[in-house]
């Protein structure tokens, strides 16, 4: 019954879920726009409940150091699982389906991908047809710049290009992902990559001339010209906490994985950005999760569930509650929010930050779902601080030996093409979540 559902379309909205109102402490989008923030900066760990990353995390960076440095976002919720799904909700607003809730094992083209209600795309399949806007498009059209980083991509040309980083033909004709698994040598995963699911991006150059590979990041940081707006940086698989133990090494030369080697990650490139003069002169860095780890679905925000797969958690309405922290311009540093967003916030709030103000879905410069009526961007509880201060670079030094008590591991085209994945996306959905439940 569940894959039936999961395949259908549906003819008409379903109900909305998620349970906590936006707070009325966040200003009118326009304020945003006002702060005289000029760069942004995310970055993606990967699978980590706020539990995990903030409260039983027993690594000194990422929940002691840096979370000491900004504003914690206690109530940031997911908006789906697996993984594949919150990326490409952070980039466009679209709502999960069924194949980017598996991790689009098999490359192919939404289909039919008609313009739908909210401006979210009909269909099932992972990359999205040129018609689908992103933040990348709507940052060309107000001429911002923007780029993407993503560590290992290129390690293997078998496997992947060293420019843009699809992972197989981009012409969505029905391809298996070879970089669902991390080998020694080359840990990159396009899932994590949200760029080449969207045609309005690889169907130019800018793919190829704007995501690149993470050795690029500390020369284009070196000077305020050569840093894009909007900065998109994806650790691997071993660096973001997927993996653990890692296939190949992290940054620290060892096999260590999940939150100890995203700590170490963290360690070594925060303070790159944060000693960069454009972060200095105007920056903001964003440092979140996709989802949470475990078999967390709740949600908040007033999420709706599309109109592709009934639950976008699969067993509820959201990705779980994952926390995400602030640091820069306008942060009053080691301060906390308890206020709701998700991922369609998010990208509400950097369309807003980066002066996007017409279009989108609701007329007003936001895309899918970030469109939402009642849906806030951060607010006075995120940007607090004062925003004509220098901000402080957090210092780079590593632990003398891992952190103990680290967490465990946890596990267009054809239609027979989207059948098949699918098929292979839910059989190892079933199984993923199998794992989580034992």
């Amino acid at each position: 019954m569940r894959r039936a559902l999961l395949l259908a379309l549906p003819l008409a909205l379903l109900a909305l879920v998620g349970a906590t109102p936006a707070s009325a402490a966040n200003p009118d989008p326009k304020q945003l726009g006002t702060l005289g923030i000029g760069h942004v900066f995310v970055i993606n760990i990967e699978n980590k409940s706020f539990d995990e990353a903030y409260v039983s995390n027993k690594n000194p960076y990422l929940p002691k150091e840096l979370r000491s440095q900004g504003v914690l976002l206690k109530q940031y919720y997911g908006i789906g699982h697996l993984s594949l799904d919150n990326y490409i909700a952070e980039l466009s607003g679209q709502a999960p389906n069924a194949a980017t809730q598996s991790d689009c094992q098999i490359y192919v083209d939404q289909t039919p991908g008609v313009p739908g209600p909210d401006g979210q795309s009909l269909g099932q399949g992972c990359v999205y047809p040129a018609t689908v806007q992103t933040l990348p498009d709507q940052l060309d059209a107000v001429g911002k710049t923007w780029r993407g980083y993503m560590e290992d991509m290129g390690n293997d040309l078998s496997r992947e290009p060293d420019r843009c980083g699809e992972p197989s033909n981009p012409t969505g004709a029905g391809f298996r992902d070879g970089t669902q698994s991390a080998a020694a040598d080359d840990q990159y995963a396009a899932r994590h990559n949200p760029f080449v699911y969207f045609h309005s991006i690889l169907d130019s150059p800018r793919c190829h001339q704007q995501v690149l590979p993470l050795t690029a990041l500390e020369t284009d940081l070196a000077k305020t010209e050569t840093t894009a707006n909007f900065t998109f940086i994806t650790p691997n698989l071993c660096n973001d906490g997927h993996d653990d133990p890692c296939v190949g090494k992290n940054v620290r030369g060892t096999q260590a994985g999940g939150l100890v080697s995203a700590d170490y990650w963290l360690q070594k490139y925060v303070p790159i950005i944060m000693s960069s003069p454009a972060f200095k002169k105007d920056g903001v860095l964003i440092v979140t999760s996709d989802e949470s780890e475990n078999s967390d679905a709740t949600a908040c925000c007033t999420e709706q569930p599309g109109y592709n797969t009934p639950r976008p958690g699969i067993n509820g309405p959201g990705g779980g509650l994952i926390g995400t922290l602030v640091l820069g311009h306008c942060v009053k540093a080691g301060s906390t929010s308890t206020t709701p967003y998700n991922h369609y916030a998010l990208l509400r709030s950097l369309e807003d930050l980066l002066g996007v103000t017409t279009g989108g879905a609701d007329g007003k410069g936001h895309l899918g779902y970030a469109g939402a009526a009642g849906l806030a961007p951060f607010g006075r509880d995120v940007f607090q601080g004062a925003c004509d201060k220098a901000v402080p670079a957090a210092p780079a030094e590593l632990p003398a030996a891992p952190a103990p008590g680290h967490l465990p591991a946890t596990g267009g085209g054809a239609a027979a093409a989207l059948a098949a994945a699918t098929a292979v996306g839910l059989a190892l959905t079933t199984r993923r979540l199998a794992r989580k439940a034992s």
